[in-house]
């Protein structure tokens, strides 16, 4: 297995500091962040979700585009993925990352999934993320770049069975899942080797990062209330020995992408910690 970076968690480095980072720690793919910089966010702390200098941005020009693929050659790193944020499921807005990704050359994208609040019918949501992804197959085949479904909470493929159900009717070469069981701590938790047996051949990339569960302090009906928050690879409740030794045992030997959200180490600081703890626990 290889390492790879998702830049939503180096907000602070730009693309060439990125690689050059990414590099220096043994991490060979960067899977970048498709989505722009909201106007208010413009001059703020970087940040994961604001203002993050590691993203390209969705009106991005071709010279703009290149610059992105570039520093990634540039270190002799392989640009894995950009990973957009299309929730809405909208087939035009889709395309339109597709484009960008055969551009820089990246092997797949990550697609669109409902949410979900309980204000909408799980069925409907589905039948609707069905006829998406069926736009999504022919857009595969147009651009030759794969679809990935991530496990994610409030989505309706929080676990690997609920995104099996919904890529099984599809071809694995045109769309697959991003399976990541750090977002399973806060919903949608199963045996981990249980969900990799049942994804097979739609196992297309994994995400490394942990969380876990505290009390919140507060009280709702006489019952007290729990709270999910991030932490660093190993001080949450994903046992990433074991589910490394779960994917060893399906046969996977793709990319493991970090992820980490705790806040807690500088860029640079993470991306050692992290390339050093997952080849201490794949040995």
């Amino acid at each position: 297995m290889k390492l790879s970076v998702f830049t939503v968690a180096t907000p602070d480095f730009t693309p060439e500091e990125l690689a050059k980072a990414a590099a220096a720690a043994g991490i060979t793919g960067i899977e970048w962040r498709f989505k722009d910089i909201p106007a208010d966010a413009v001059g703020e702390t970087p940040s994961f979700w604001r203002n993050n200098l590691c993203s390209i941005d969705p009106a991005a020009s071709d010279a703009e585009l290149d610059r992105f693929k570039q520093a990634a050659l540039n270190e002799n790193l392989v640009n894995l993925s950009i990973t957009p944020y299309l929730n809405d499921c909208n087939v035009a807005e889709t395309e339109h990352v597709f484009k960008a990704a055969q551009k820089i050359g990246v092997p797949f994208i990550r697609v669109g999934v409902p949410g979900y609040d309980k204000s909408k019918n799980y069925n409907d949501l589905f039948a609707k993320a069905v006829d998406y992804l069926h736009h999504v197959q022919e857009l595969s085949q147009q651009y030759g770049v794969k679809g990935l479904v991530e496990t994610h909470h409030n989505t309706i493929t929080a676990s690997a069975g609920l995104a099996h159900r919904l890529v099984s009717g599809f071809k694995p070469e045109n769309i697959g899942v991003l399976h990541d069981a750090g977002n399973m701590v806060h919903e949608g938790f199963e045996n981990h080797r249980m969900g990799l047996e049942l994804l097979g051949p739609y196992l297309a990339h994994v995400h490394v990062k942990n969380a876990s569960w505290t009390l919140s302090g507060e009280e709702q009906d006489g019952i007290k209330l729990w709270k999910s928050g991030w932490t660093p690879i190993d001080a949450g409740i994903v046992n990433w020995k074991q589910v490394l030794d779960d994917l060893k045992a399906v046969g996977y030997d793709g990319y493991l992408g970090i992820e980490d959200f705790s806040g807690q180490f500088g860029s640079q600081e993470m991306l050692n910690n992290f390339s050093a703890k997952v080849k201490q626990l794949l040995a």
